[in-house]
């Protein structure tokens, strides 16, 4: 029978700045509009009340479009809803903050649709033409000076070059040991190895070892920053990366290992029906009974179209099989509170294919079989990818997977992730292009306007900001462009990573948790996975407290990078870190957060006053 629920979301961990979701769900109409679409899409009608209105009141909207991404489209903006996840596994393993991804484009991808038409795009260009007419006027005026493009005065070619040979072999060397992944998860997959106990403490005594080998090779080959730096910086990115497989793989065996005890219990459940046979057959006849009902008992206040009378029956006969195939289609698997996972002003996407359905039995009369099935169905579809090959763990512990998974531009691993249909050598070679040039202008800046003005202590603390304040912002600019619009994407058109949204509009933030949020999308999806979420989930910690955990580490990493690159343990960068704990209480007082464009100017003040601060703290003293 036709059924309507409306659930609201619960508070989220993201404050208040995340709009209230009603959802309405009908769930005969989710079927007839899941077969109309394909069987890729279901309907709702959601009511988005938005508390960050302009005038300080609420704004309402419903919708009922779904958009290919499998966002739903408000006059706010696109929303999405994360996949179904359980609240709590049989040992009180939880892992609530599930990253999912879906096909989306960067916002300064020239092959965007939503870009092309910003009414701001002329200022992108504006921006490239500006910076070219910078690097030339740069390079006529150091030829008049030195009769070099460049001045070279201050070497930091030299710091490219020194060594580079050892540092190329170093890096591989680090990479091809994170090969070690796979037999782990090999042997908690056999049950050699319990994860949640020796596992855990194997995998960080190993992430351990490689952090501090990189960091003592470092100092032994006595490096500049460069070096160092980047050496430092991509092995955290192989930890983190290292972490997420482990991590993720040693969950997913202890699933498999609650969903084989489930199913024993169902078989022997099933001996007071007649067997296991005879509870699956009577169990698919009540399915029958209850589509039959469904059929004769749904609405029918759409307005009809010639093409929709004329495939009427079709549809029905289509909306019965995608109820029999779909978990999102019964009422034991409709969307509820617990799934609505957010983070920032957006709903954590779902994946908008449809995995294998429920087990049969979730449909048998006896209430405990049919808890059991829904628990084992639950179970079973964590286990299962989300298209298009729907891989079954432990099928995904290859070689050659971890490989792939490697060179996707994300630290959250999943089984699968969505994908392009081919790869676009144009493309490619467009982001090639684009890599070297950005890279080449940010030289220019760092070698023309930044080494030259490098503090002293016996300069003027205030004309050092000033100097250096502008040449850092671009620096800034040109740095986060190369790595998350050049190389990021890439490396996703190399490995046909449809989720290409690295970053997003960070430069209108208002507040520095919304900057943490948006400016780096992997790293944010990690900490929100595997230090937010897991320190709720498994370590019992409130919000508040895995909050200051996840500020804390991250604190330490930007500081333990500093450390490495200047030779100096000073803590400016931790403590500034940490003291955005307070400033975002603050940002959060509703008299300042209806200001946008205040919050706004503060925020931008703050960038660029905290570039040349720490430059000057660090060198200078």
């Amino acid at each position: 029978m036709s059924k309507k629920q409306e659930i609201n979301t619960p508070e989220t961990d993201s404050g208040d700045e995340t709009p209230t979701i009603h959802l309405h769900i009908d769930e005969a109409d989710m079927a007839r509009r899941m077969s109309a679409n394909g069987n890729q899409y279901a309907t709702a009608v959601v009511e988005v009340i938005d508390p960050l209105s302009y005038d300080g009141k609420d704004r309402r909207s419903k919708i009922t479009t779904i958009i290919p991404s499998g966002g739903l489209q408000t006059s706010h903006g696109t929303i999405y809803l994360s996949k179904p996840t359980r609240t709590e596994t049989g040992s009180g393993k939880k892992l609530r903050a599930m990253i999912s991804f879906t096909p989306r484009e960067s916002v300064f991808d020239i092959s965007n649709a939503n870009s092309g038409t910003n009414l701001f795009r002329g200022f992108f260009t504006l921006f490239w033409i500006s910076m070219f007419l910078f690097a030339v006027r740069t390079y006529v005026r150091s030829v008049e000076a030195y009769g070099y493009p460049l001045s070279m005065e201050f070497g930091m070619r030299y710091m490219f070059t020194d060594d580079t040979i050892m540092l190329f072999i170093s890096d591989g060397i680090l990479v091809l040991s994170t090969a070690i992944c796979v037999p782990f998860a090999k042997a908690i997959q056999k049950g050699w190895i319990s994860y949640y106990g020796t596992g855990v403490i194997l995998q960080h005594l190993w992430q351990t070892a490689v952090l501090f080998t990189a960091i003592k090779w470092t100092f032994t080959r006595h490096w500049p920053w460069v070096q160092s730096g980047y050496l430092t910086l991509h092995t955290l990115v192989m930890i983190m990366k290292m972490h997420s497989y482990m991590n993720i793989n040693g969950y997913l065996a202890h699933v498999d290992a609650q969903a084989k005890s489930i199913l024993t219990q169902l078989h022997k459940l099933t001996d007071s029906f007649g067997g296991w046979d005879a509870a699956v057959a009577l169990a698919e006849s009540r399915r029958r009974a209850l589509d039959a009902s469904s059929e004769d008992e749904a609405p029918t206040n759409d307005t009809p179209t010639p093409s929709s009378t004329n495939n009427e029956s079709t549809l029905r006969k289509r909306s019965k099989s995608a109820s029999t195939r779909s978990p999102q289609l019964q009422p034991a698997n409709t969307v509820n509170a617990s799934q609505i996972i957010t983070t920032g002003n957006h709903v954590l996407p779902a994946s908008h294919v449809l995995k294998p359905g429920p087990h049969p039995l979730v449909y048998h009369p006896d209430e405990t079989v049919s808890s059991l099935a829904k628990d084992y169905s639950e179970l079973e579809s964590e286990l299962v990818g989300m298209g298009p090959e729907y891989i079954r763990w432990p099928d995904n512990i290859t070689y050659k997977r971890f490989a792939y998974y490697m060179l996707v531009p994300t630290l959250v691993y999943e089984l699968e992730y969505p994908m392009t249909d081919k790869i676009r050598p144009l493309y490619v070679l467009e982001k090639t292009i684009a890599t070297f040039g950005t890279f080449v202008l940010l030289y220019t800046v760092t070698e023309s306007f930044i080494f030259p003005l490098t503090p002293t202590p016996d300069q003027s603390f205030l004309r050092s900001l000033l100097d250096l304040a502008l040449p850092f912002m671009i620096a800034y600019l040109l740095l986060f462009y190369l790595i998350f619009e050049c190389i990021c994407n890439g490396f996703a058109e190399l490995t046909r990573f449809a989720d290409r949204q690295f970053y997003e509009d960070w430069w209108n933030s208002t507040s520095w948790d919304e900057f943490s949020r948006k400016w780096n999308k992997p790293v944010h999806t990690f900490l929100l996975r595997h230090v937010y979420a897991t320190s709720i989930t498994s370590y019992k910690l409130s919000k508040k407290s895995a909050m200051f955990l996840t500020f804390l580490l991250s604190a330490a990493v930007h500081e333990l990078v500093m450390a490495i690159v200047t030779k100096k343990i000073r803590m400016y960068l931790f403590t500034l870190q940490l003291a955005q704990i307070p400033l975002i209480a603050i940002g959060r007082i509703p008299a300042i957060k209806k200001n946008r464009l205040l919050g706004n100017i503060v925020f931008w003040i703050g960038l660029y006053a905290g570039f040349p601060l720490l430059c000057v703290a660090y060198c200078a003293y």
